[in-house]
This record gives structure tokens, sequence and C-alpha cells, in this order.
């Protein structure tokens, strides 16, 4: 795997999930990740990745260790429409409702919904509400 170019600096550096079932997984995180415009970055045997996102089999030489699940992880969204479309894709792709889209009390603005992967992990998309951003993130060029 040859990585040309990087987009850092959105909060999350990465994170890697091991899953059980990896193309259960794939097609869960291809089409949440597609409504909310990251793409699959790449592939293989036993993993595949997207942006900060790395998930893998247990057997892959990256999981160095047993299925964790229950992990959390929160994806950015441009606004509430991409939330709630996150929500029904996932709900459609294997995923099962952990919170409905609305707004949740961690500030002002804070509008996020919850699905639960196939292997139980908490993955939330969450729009901020109207904020300005310095850049959208840091491009790394090797």
């Amino acid at each position: 795997m040859e990585t040309q170019q990087l987009h850092r600096g959105r909060l999350i550096d990465h994170l890697q999930l091991v899953v059980r079932d990896l193309p259960a997984s794939q097609a869960f995180y291809t089409a949440i990740l597609d409504v909310l415009g990251v793409p699959i970055g790449g592939t293989g045997e036993d993993y595949f990745w997207a942006d900060e996102l790395f998930v893998s089999t247990a057997d892959s030489v990256a999981a160095q260790g047993a299925l964790t699940g229950r992990h959390h992880l929160a994806f950015q969204a441009r606004d509430r429409a991409m939330v709630e479309a996150f929500h029904a894709v996932a709900l459609a792709h294997g995923g099962t409702d952990h919170g409905a889209p609305g707004e949740r009390p961690y500030h002002p603005g804070y509008y996020a919904a919850f699905v639960l992967d196939p292997d139980g992990n908490n993955i939330e998309a969450v729009f901020h509400g109207q904020a300005k951003r310095s850049a959208p993130s840091v491009q790394i060029d090797f």
C-alpha cells in the first residue's frame, strides 16, 4: 500500500477497527463514507482504509491482537441533511439504530445520529452547527 497524499487535521489522526466479517464491514463503511464524501483509499485481502480509518481482520499483521468491538468513532458531517443520510444509509447496509438524528445536549447546535456497525462499534455522524473552520484539512504530499 503506497500513499501519495494524506489530509490531516480534522481531530482524528487515525482509528483502527478489528472486525469479524471484513466484507460486511467494508459494505457498511463504503456506504456511509460515500454519503459523507470520503472515498475508500485502499483495500487488501485482510484490510481496507479510508482517510483516518483503517479496518482489518484479526489475522491482519496490523491487528496485533484479538477482536475488540464497542469502539466509538464520530465522523464530521457538513450539515444536518448529511447526518440524516448517514443514518439512513447505515441502517440499509447492516447497521443498527443507536440514536436517531437529532439535537444532542453536548453543545448548542450539536446534531448527530448514532448506529452500531456490524461488529457493535458505536458510529456517529455529527454536524456541530454553523462554525468557521481555519482550514478544511492539512494536505501532506509525499
